[in-house]
C-alpha cells in the first residue's frame, strides 16, 4: 500500500535522486525514489495519495510517456518533470500534456519544495473531494439498502457510518434473516477498504478440518487429498472485508487461533 507514500521519485542519476529525497524529508514528507519509470508504475496502480517527480530523460520510459501512463491510471494525479535547458520545448508540451509543474535542471532545493507543497495541497483536496463523493454514493445506496424510517433504523444506519471509517473489528448481532451480513455488506462499502474484497465465510456450514483449510489456506501435498495449493480467506480479504458468519459455532481453539492474526 501506498497510501503513506507523499512524493514518488523518477530519476536514474543517482546523486540527483538522493539530494531529491534528502531536500523533501526535511520537510517532513515521507519519499521513494526509483530509476527507472517502469518501476513506478507498480505503485500507481495500487491506491496512490501521493505526487509523482520525474526527469523526463529516463532509460526505457522517458517522463513523457509515464506522464502518459499516470494520467490513464489517474487523470487528477500530479506530476512535477525535470528537464534540463535542452528540452523546455518537452516541458511545454509536458503542460499541454497534463503536468502539474516543470524543475529545470540545475534547481534551489526551496523551488523543488515550493512546488511539491503546491502539489500535494492539490492531491489533498481532490482526494477529499473525492471520498467524500464517494461517502455520500455509498450512504446512498446503504439507504437502499437498510430499509425502515423507524428510530431504530435510523440508529442502525448512523452507527454503520460512524464504525465503517474505522479500522476496529466489528461484531454484528441478530436473528436469523435479519441482515447481519447486509450490515456488514454497508460497513465495507462506506470503509476506505470497499474497492478490496469481501469475503464471507459461513463458519457453521463447515467441520472444524474444512474451516482451518478455509481460513488458513495450505500448500499442494500438505497433506493426503491436498492437490493444490487452496489461498487463505484471511490473505483473500487482505485490505478489504472478512465476513465470519456464524462464528459462535466455531470451536474455542480455532477462536484462539484467529487472535493471532
Amino acid at each position: 500500500m501506498t497510501y503513506s507514500l507523499d512524493a514518488l521519485i523518477i530519476e536514474d542519476d543517482a546523486d540527483v535522486a538522493l539530494a531529491c529525497e534528502q531536500t523533501l524529508q526535511l520537510e517532513g514528507w515521507q519519499v521513494r525514489s526509483v530509476p527507472r519509470a517502469e518501476e513506478a508504475l507498480a505503485f500507481l496502480t495500487t491506491p496512490f495519495s501521493g505526487i509523482v517527480i520525474s526527469d523526463i530523460r529516463l532509460p526505457g520510459m522517458d517522463g513523457m510517456a509515464l506522464l502518459e501512463a499516470a494520467k490513464r491510471q489517474d487523470p487528477e494525479l500530479p506530476v512535477i518533470l525535470i528537464t534540463g535547458h535542452g528540452d523546455i520545448h518537452l516541458a511545454v508540451q509536458a503542460m499541454k500534456d497534463g503536468a502539474y509543474d516543470f524543475l529545470t535542471k540545475p534547481f534551489a532545493p526551496e523551488r523543488l519544495q515550493e512546488a511539491v507543497r503546491r502539489a500535494l495541497q492539490q492531491r489533498r483536496s481532490t482526494l477529499a473531494v473525492r471520498e467524500l463523493s464517494q461517502q455520500i454514493a455509498s450512504r446512498d445506496r446503504m439507504d437502499a439498502r437498510l430499509l425502515g424510517d423507524s428510530l431504530a433504523m435510523q440508529r442502525l444506519r448512523q452507527t454503520v457510518a460512524a464504525l465503517a471509517r474505522s479500522q476496529a473489528d466489528v461484531l454484528v448481532l441478530g436473528e436469523t434473516g435479519t441482515g447481519k451480513e447486509l450490515v456488514a455488506r454497508c460497513l465495507h462499502e462506506l470503509s476506505p477498504r470497499h474497492d478490496a474484497p469481501f469475503i464471507a465465510l459461513n463458519c457453521g456450514a463447515l467441520s472444524e478440518s474444512l474451516l482451518d483449510s478455509e481460513l488458513f489456506g495450505h500448500e499442494a501435498d500438505v497433506f493426503t487429498g491436498a492437490s493444490k495449493r487452496r489461498v487463505a480467506r484471511i490473505e483473500a480479504a487482505h485490505g478489504g472485508t472478512l465476513l465470519l458468519d456464524a462464528i459462535e459455532s466455531m470451536q474455542p481453539a480455532m477462536q484462539v487461533r484467529l487472535l493471532r492474526v
